[in-house]
């Protein structure tokens, strides 16, 4: 299988201009086999609701945009600070397993996290990925997920040095008795290019052979 186009945008790029540009990729992959595309971007401050985001868990005062998605999960922050990876994959090429793209997309996650100095981890019922913070668990990572025609879109948000009082407004993913956490308030100086290069020089240790072989 071709390798996917790897794409780094510059600046914020407004989400409808996101979710425009992956339909018209999905479309491309789903109807013409046009090549994977991993996107790293950063958006300008904005929530987004999932599939399952509940009205309660959006608070008063929103101070930004809420979009609605049709990816998986509940309610998260985009915003400077934080790099967004989309992830377009076609799965009826792969194992065509939705709940396998999802262990894969945090695999690869906790791996480049890993080469930036975080022990990230899964948590049983808890979407995301997750780091200690003294003597509770706090939240680095989210993931959501939405597959159109056998082709997987949406993708990773991580977060590097965003502002973290903008999560204030939502209960983020649904879960009210956890903190979010960055790399900047973890005191680790690893810059957005570093964590780039993480996820690309990890991507096909996940990606280009079987689950059952990932360590």
């Amino acid at each position: 299988m071709m390798p996917p186009e790897w794409q780094i945008s510059e600046g914020v790029v407004p989400y409808p201009d996101a979710v425009a540009a992956m339909q018209e990729r999905v479309a491309a992959i789903a109807h013409h086999g046009a090549r994977e595309w991993v996107w790293l971007l950063q958006h300008p401050p904005l929530y987004t609701a999932g599939t399952s985001a509940s009205a309660d868990e959006l608070l008063e005062n929103t101070p930004f945009p809420v979009y609605e998605t049709g990816r998986g999960g509940r309610y998260t922050y985009h915003g400077p600070g934080q790099r967004v990876a989309y992830v377009l994959l076609n799965l009826r090429a792969r194992d065509g397993d939705v709940r396998a793209h999802i262990a894969r997309l945090e695999a690869w996650v906790i791996k480049a996290l890993a080469d930036v100095g975080v022990a990230a981890a899964r948590r049983e019922g808890r979407i995301g990925l997750w780091v200690a913070a003294g003597a509770r668990e706090e939240k680095i990572a989210a993931i959501g997920v939405r597959v159109t025609r056998g082709v997987a879109w949406h993708g990773v948000a991580v977060n590097v040095d965003p502002d973290l009082s903008h999560f204030g407004a939502i209960v983020p993913c649904g879960l009210r008795d956890y903190g979010v956490t960055s790399l900047r308030k973890l005191g680790l100086s690893a810059t957005m290019a570093q964590l780039d290069a993480a996820l690309k020089n990890n991507w096909d240790a996940v990606f280009q052979v079987p689950l059952a072989r990932q360590g």
